[in-house]
């Protein structure tokens, strides 16, 4: 009797258990603060919180200084100088002829005005802006596949919370099912139409779901808490997500071939554009410093004038109609030896060009095979997802035909609990199926070069 009393009070020890950790999480839950999010709104917060998208985003404000700065190298450069001395001791002055040395203090004031224009460099200004150009146009396209890369690392944490939360729900449908199955089992034991030991092991069925549905519920808050340390909100802070409909499907790729998709990619990857964007700046970066080679003319203007106390006519005057002094005309220069300094970097850019189509290759290949595991992965997820229709289907008619004998006792606990057991697994895959197609297109999207915050 003893006995007895303490397989009774077994299961009913785990029941209290599970709902007193549930009641403890749910508290922990509800200290923190809710914020209601959409896939748009974890997105932008992502944007504005992502460390390598920032920095790509404050070397767009580098870049943009190079195209100006590159730019305005086609019109004159301009200095104006000024400078104020003093000198002590003897001053040798002209006056009448002969030399006359005194020990005075000159106060000098002295000014001017340069203007520097290149007029022939062997074509090297408008290489530099054509590279830096490029170099610009490749920063923004690089920029563009960080925010693509944001939107796959947001999509992918996003979907998995709405899938951990799925299966939460599944289990907790489940468990509630058969807490109703344990007191209908309980009637009939009651009622001697069923043994004892099928409601202790009904109970015990009980407990071990509540468990399930324990770690459905852990397996959710984790994942909550890993797509809140990517969107780096405030520890507090914990998100709730608006769901999104796995069964809309935008764009199906079935009857595409992988060359088909590649050359989709091909036209569509930012990345890529990128690539071909910096090969061509590095190659004019080349051209550019070779014409360091070359002779190069020059223009210039210069304007000087000065004050000195030892003229006793005023400041204005010596400045403007005394001494101001005038020179123009064209500078040649023609490189004979330079320590090998523009061999020097002449080699520096070729490597950084022979770099960059080695990348581009490297990208090309990448690219290819991004694409060809997406589309594998894509028509596997599609199959998958038709399998688990028919799953579930059969899994729901063998409950029911099962549940039906056991009612009348034609079948025994152990085929219940199976069967039970099968739709529920059922309905596990068919959900993770749903979201993992679902997740497939979101990385097909994001193999060609697609994808964008709508997803």
């Amino acid at each position: 009797m003893e006995k007895l009393i303490k397989m009774k009070l077994l299961p009913m020890f785990k029941n209290v258990l599970g709902a007193v950790i549930l009641m403890i999480s749910f508290g922990a839950a509800q200290a923190q603060d809710t914020l209601q999010l959409d896939f748009r709104q974890a997105v932008e917060i992502a944007l504005s919180k992502n460390l390598d998208y920032q920095i790509q985003s404050n070397q767009m404000e580098v870049l943009k200084r190079q195209k100006q700065s590159a730019f305005a190298s086609h019109f004159p450069s301009a200095n104006i100088g000024s400078s104020f001395q003093q000198q002590k001791g003897q001053q040798f002055q002209q006056i009448e002829g002969e030399i006359v040395v005194t020990n005075v203090t000159n106060e000098i004031v002295s000014s001017g005005l340069s203007l520097n224009m290149p007029i022939f460099n062997s074509g090297r200004r408008i290489l530099d802006t054509q590279s830096s150009k490029l170099s610009y146009m490749a920063g923004e396209k690089g920029l563009e596949r960080a925010a693509q890369q944001v939107i796959f690392d947001v999509s992918r944490r996003y979907l998995q919370v709405l899938l951990d939360g799925e299966l939460f729900r599944i289990a907790q449908e489940n468990l509630d099912n058969q807490k109703q199955q344990l007191e209908q089992i309980t009637g009939f034991v009651d009622a001697g139409l069923r043994t004892l030991s099928d409601q202790y092991n009904q109970e015990s069925e009980v407990a071990r779901l509540e468990s399930v549905a324990l770690r459905a519920q852990v397996q959710l808050e984790n994942d909550l808490w890993t797509l809140s340390e990517y969107l780096q909100l405030e520890p507090t802070v914990i998100p709730d997500l608006d769901p999104v409909d796995p069964l809309a499907t935008t764009i199906t790729f079935d009857g595409l071939t992988v060359n088909e998709l590649y050359e989709l990619a091909k036209e569509s990857r930012s990345d890529l554009d990128q690539q071909e964007m910096l090969v061509e700046s590095a190659q004019k970066s080349v051209k550019a410093m070779k014409a360091m080679y070359f002779p190069r003319i020059n223009a210039f203007y210069n304007y000087n004038t000065f004050f000195t106390s030892l003229d006793d006519r005023t400041l204005r005057e010596q400045l403007l109609k005394i001494y101001p002094q005038q020179n123009y005309g064209l500078s040649l220069q023609i490189p004979i030896f330079n320590n090998l300094q523009n061999k020097l970097e002449v080699g520096r850019r070729k490597v950084a060009y022979q770099n960059q189509i080695l990348q581009k290759e490297s990208l090309d290949r990448k690219v290819f095979q991004d694409v060809k595991l997406a589309y594998i992965n894509y028509q596997a997820a599609v199959r998958n997802e038709k399998n688990t229709q028919v799953q579930v289907l059969a899994a729901e008619e063998a409950q029911k035909a099962v549940s039906e004998r056991f009612r009348l006792g034609l079948s025994n606990f152990v085929d219940l609990s199976t069967a039970n057991q099968q739709l529920v697994a059922a309905q596990a895959d068919q959900a993770q199926a749903v979201y993992t197609l679902y997740f497939q297109e979101v990385l097909m999207k994001h193999a060609l070069g697609t994808l964008n915050i709508e997803f």
